[in-house]
């Protein structure tokens, strides 16, 4: 853990011009970096130090908050989380723009919680400097908390049984490899007990029967293929949802509140993911939204049924539906953020829904849709520090061509991403902002560092959905698998051809950064494309998949050659070898920034390591920088700040 003295001091001292022990206002040109130094918990090398007014100047960014709605507790307040100190703790919000107040007191963040819907108190998750080895703890309510697994292994996905005494989850406890499904009673002091498991596979709860006597389990195999199966709590014995499964994917489902039906997320009737509800006994099944050529990403049903509320994934925007199925209308909340809304839940009674909402101008908070008045309340508000909302820049939603070409009329395939323009008339320089997954997708969302990349930099920051993104059809989501990989790579050439053409643009100064797979794809971009690029950012990224797949954590080795090719395989282990950026360290001729997590079970360390080595090794300039008490990103404001401070030196630099 950074010592919570120094760090925040010696960031503060940085703030202030004319502290030579830290920071500097002369050129970065000028000045050698250091080859070592650390601070607290985080290690740099060959970064140079600080440049105090650009510092001042970020400072102003990384002052706000947001609020991240979780569950309803049993007295009708909020269970939120939210950050006072270093990282996200839980709050409890009361009522309408109430005080947040605090419940848990850890430096490490809260993962996750839920509240039973009888009953008092809650359960949550947390792990230990970015380890993803959460524990479940349970929270009575009343300040004791009990610690209900332990040991280095992974935890999640928190059920809660009707009889507010029971909660299921998942852990890897029994092989370190497999997602079993674990019973603890809270109230009884005995160890979780194994409902599910026993081989090598990957199973979460997802809900209780209204009688408590059978739990909806998902067997994950990959993003396309996933079963449903009703667990008898008493035996264990499991039954398959539908009497023919078919390998199709899965979002996630739940019970219906006739108690026998199951409303699910799933893409089997074509591209799209749309909410259907089955009945396991008729095997009938019917599709409770329309068709509408973007993914429903989001559900909930209220306690008597009446009212569906969901949410579509549109071109990376979210928008609410709630259905009235006895009077057989749509609603929809006015006064919504345009951007992300998600963690969809009514209350006991089913007339107040609660949810998150954030922009890219404002911060992600919580409200609560009431619906028997057409009322949306606001129940947090969240500073965006000292930002005037009105200088930040709205992203607008672009479209350009790749390489390949689809469809009757062989057009060129359009790929969409959302692009952040400067308030300047002069060709300004660019970032190529790469999100990870690579399952994933670029969502307008609050983040005051591209607000200052593109007010106080002048940058314009482009952040695309490259082949094998989610939200555009599951036959897209595949068109980077396995030896298809590369193709990705030739999006973001594509990409780099369409900013070329672009008067506003300044093709000679474009950087790309990204993290995890998204760090891949920057340093394969580094390869491809280095003559068309300034320099690139490397978070938490790929640099070998050979060696990824086999350092990751072994409870997601399986899930990963889905995706990226088994590396057992001599042929894709060649295939593999080949394209990944360590084999071709050599050809990163430009400046290149990496940022890694000591601890991170996913791309661990070493991913980092060996390509900051081999670069340096070809006569590459690489800053590195660690912190030794983080994952898979950097999660504690403190150690986010330092890392936000070097990635807009370096930017600084690239554009000048």
């Amino acid at each position: 853990m950074a010592d919570q003295c120094s760090l925040p001091a010696a960031l503060a001292v940085c703030a202030a011009a004319g502290v030579a022990a830290l920071c500097t206002s002369a050129s970065l040109a000028q000045q050698p970096a250091p080859a070592h130094r650390e601070l607290g918990n985080l290690v740099f090398e060959s970064v140079p130090l600080p440049d105090a007014a650009l510092m001042a100047r970020l400072e102003r960014y990384q002052q706000s908050r947001q609020a991240t709605f979780l569950d309803w507790l049993a007295d009708g307040g909020l269970l939120v989380a939210t950050r006072f100190g270093d990282s996200e703790q839980l709050h409890r919000v009361a009522a309408p723009l109430g005080m947040r107040e605090q419940l848990t007191f850890y430096q490490d963040p809260i993962e996750w919680a839920r509240a039973p819907r009888g009953g008092s108190g809650f359960v949550f998750l947390k792990d230990q400097g970015g380890d993803e080895n959460a524990q479940v703890y349970y929270h009575s309510g009343g300040g004791d908390v009990r610690q209900l697994t332990h040991g280095a292994f992974i935890h999640g996905s928190p059920v809660w049984a009707h009889d507010g005494r029971r909660v299921a989850f998942y852990g890897n406890d029994r092989d370190s490899l497999s997602y079993d499904v674990y019973v603890a009673d809270v109230t009884s002091g005995a160890a979780p007990q194994l409902l599910v498991g026993g081989h090598q596979d990957t199973w979460y709860p997802l809900d209780w029967s209204a009688d408590d006597g059978q739990l909806l389990v998902w067997k994950y195999v990959s993003i396309s293929e996933s079963y449903l199966y009703l667990a008898d709590v008493a035996t264990g014995t499991l039954t398959a949802l539908e009497d023919s499964p078919r390998k199709v994917g899965i979002r996630m489902a739940k019970f219906a509140p006739d108690g026998r039906s199951v409303y699910v997320l799933t893409d089997e009737d074509g591209e799209f993911v749309q909410l259907k509800l089955k009945d396991p006994v008729t095997h009938q099944s019917r599709s409770v939204t329309p068709a509408a050529g973007w993914d429903v990403e989001d559900f909930d049903v209220s306690g008597d049924g009446r009212y569906v509320a969901y949410v579509v994934d549109d071109d990376g925007r979210s928008r609410l539906t709630v259905l009235d199925t006895q009077a057989k209308l749509e609603l929809a909340p006015v006064g919504l953020p345009e951007g992300r809304i998600g963690n969809l839940r009514f209350d006991r009674s089913g007339r107040r829904l609660a949810l998150s909402a954030e922009s890219a101008l404002a911060p992600r908070d919580v409200y609560v849709y009431d619906l028997e008045h057409g009322k949306l309340e606001r129940w947090t508000r969240s500073e965006p520090g000292p930002l005037d909302p009105s200088t930040l820049t709205t992203p607008e939603l672009i479209h350009y061509p790749t390489w390949d070409r689809t469809g009757v009329g062989r057009h060129a395939r359009m790929l969409s991403a959302y692009l952040y323009r400067p308030r300047t008339a002069a060709p300004c320089p660019v970032v190529i902002d790469i999100h990870g997954g690579p399952e994933s997708q670029y969502r307008p969302g609050w983040d005051p560092f591209v607000q200052f990349l593109v007010n106080e930099l002048g940058y314009a920051v482009v952040a695309p959905n490259v082949r094998g993104s989610s939200g555009y059809g599951k036959s897209f989501l595949a068109l980077d698998n396995g030896v298809l990989r590369e193709d990705a790579v030739r999006d973001i050439g594509s990409l780099l051809v369409w900013i070329g053409v672009q008067p506003q643009f300044d093709r000679e100064r474009v950087a790309v950064m990204g993290g995890s797979y998204g760090g891949y794809l920057a340093l394969a971009s580094l390869i491809a494309y280095g003559e068309r690029l300034r320099g690139g950012i490397d978070l938490v990224g790929i640099s070998n998949f050979v060696t990824f797949l086999r350092n990751t954590a072994a409870y997601r080795r399986d899930l990963r050659r889905a995706e990226y090719g088994d590396e057992r395989d001599t042929s894709m282990r060649v295939f593999l070898n080949r394209i990944s950026p360590l084999t071709n360290a050599k050809r990163i001729k430009k400046p290149l920034l990496v940022v890694a997590g000591a601890n991170d079970p996913r791309v661990p360390v070493s991913e980092s390591e060996q390509l900051v080595w081999s670069v340096r090794a070809a006569g590459g300039e690489v800053w590195y920088l660690l912190a030794k008490d983080e994952g898979h990103g950097f999660r504690k404001k403190a150690n986010r700040d330092v890392y936000l401070q070097t990635a807009a030196s370096f930017l600084q630099r690239l554009a000048h």
